[in-house]
């Protein structure tokens, strides 16, 4: 083999700073799409789970149309079909502060609340019935029962696979690069690009994801462990 491998190049200035904001990017995007997707599957769950039968299409069409949508479509839809939909003053002040990651954070939030939609639901559906009638009776109301009983318990029941669905989140801000987010795979591929460097920039960014989903999966597995309900661990399966 005659590539000679040099790894002093990740420890430039330049590369540590790229890297350093590569990072920092990632987890603002990731964190921001998160809560998104958190609140649009929340919303989306509870509405799947009523018996009202126009709420529940509605939410059944979002659900359906992001899991047959690929998320690259959705990122060039959010950055190059929107903003032209939008006043000439909000075009303007988003090109100025940063179109990219708005574009990008809006796209990834979006689709993956659909995919925690259906985590929620799932644990929604594993609670059961006798508990909401329960908390009927004590004169709440249906919004107030799901707001105060049943979805506390429904997120509790669901950490294990919203640990899985949190570290595909953060590995999907990836597709960011390709509407110019400067996220951490754009930065690797930066200092690929000015050192010719790409087996040691793609292994760094490589063991730096690695990192952080680890981080993550232990975090939530404490989260898990926190929160467990003895006796409904393990109760909840999504669909594919």
């Amino acid at each position: 083999m005659t590539y000679q491998f040099d790894w002093s190049v990740l420890l430039s200035a330049q590369a540590r700073q790229w890297l350093l904001q590569g990072v920092a990017t990632t987890l603002a995007i990731s964190a921001l799409a998160w809560l998104i997707a958190l609140a649009l599957g929340i919303l989306a769950g509870a509405l799947r789970s009523l018996k009202f039968a126009p709420l529940r299409m509605v939410a059944a069409a979002y659900v359906e149309f992001f899991r047959n949508v690929p998320l690259l479509v959705w990122m060039f839809f959010w950055y190059f079909a929107v903003p032209p939909l939008l006043p000439q003053p909000v075009q303007d002040w988003l090109y100025d502060h940063g179109a990219e990651f708005a574009a990008g954070t809006a796209a990834l939030g979006v689709y993956h609340g659909a995919r925690f939609s259906e985590m929620i639901r799932a644990g929604i559906q594993a609670i059961p019935k006798t508990q909401l009638e329960a908390a009927l009776s004590t004169g709440l109301s249906t919004a107030q029962a799901f707001r105060l009983v049943i979805l506390p318990i429904a997120l509790r029941l669901i950490v294990p696979p919203l640990t899985n669905e949190t570290l595909n989140l953060l590995k999907n801000s990836s597709v960011a690069l390709t509407i110019g987010v400067a996220e951490l795979t754009f930065q690797t591929r930066q200092i690929e690009t000015y050192t010719a460097r790409a087996f040691e920039a793609l292994t760094a960014g490589t063991l730096i994801y690695l990192i952080l989903c680890l981080t993550i999966a232990r975090v939530m597995a404490r989260v898990e462990r926190r929160f467990a309900i003895p006796g409904m661990v393990g109760s909840v399966e999504t669909e594919h």
